[in-house]
Parts: C-alpha cells; structure tokens; sequence
C-alpha cells in the first residue's frame, strides 16, 4: 500500500467565541450533537470538551434550557 501527502495538514484553532456559537447550537432546530458536529467537521467528543471547557471558564451555564414539546 502506498500513501501520498499532498500537503501539510494544519491544526485548526478555534477561538472562545467561535466554540460558544457551535455548542449553542446545539438544539436549535432539533439539531443533535452529531449533526452539529458533522457540520462543523469535528468529533462529537471535540464538542463535549468544548462545553465542559466554556462551562469551566464560566461562559456557558451549567445548564442549557431546551423548549419542551408537549405531545398533542
């Protein structure tokens, strides 16, 4: 088997604010952790780190209010 690097892979670096509006996102519309995580082509347990860190920093509450659907 042979491999090929056809160019250098970069670390992405995401910032506070940036990690912050993915992990709100999280809900909006029925989004799920995976979907969001798709979307934004991270892990879903990249997305785990992240709230955990937000919350740490105190820029995330340690609970997000999600609006229940009541069945009919």
């Amino acid at each position: 088997m042979r491999i090929e690097i056809l160019g250098q892979e970069r670390r992405r670096r995401w910032g506070d604010e940036k990690k912050l509006d993915i992990v709100m996102s999280i809900g909006l519309d029925g989004a799920t952790v995976t979907e969001v995580a798709h979307r934004h082509d991270v892990s879903r347990q990249q997305i785990y780190a992240w709230r955990h860190e937000l919350k740490k920093k105190g820029l995330l509450p340690s609970t997000k209010i999600f609006p229940t659907i009541r069945p009919s």
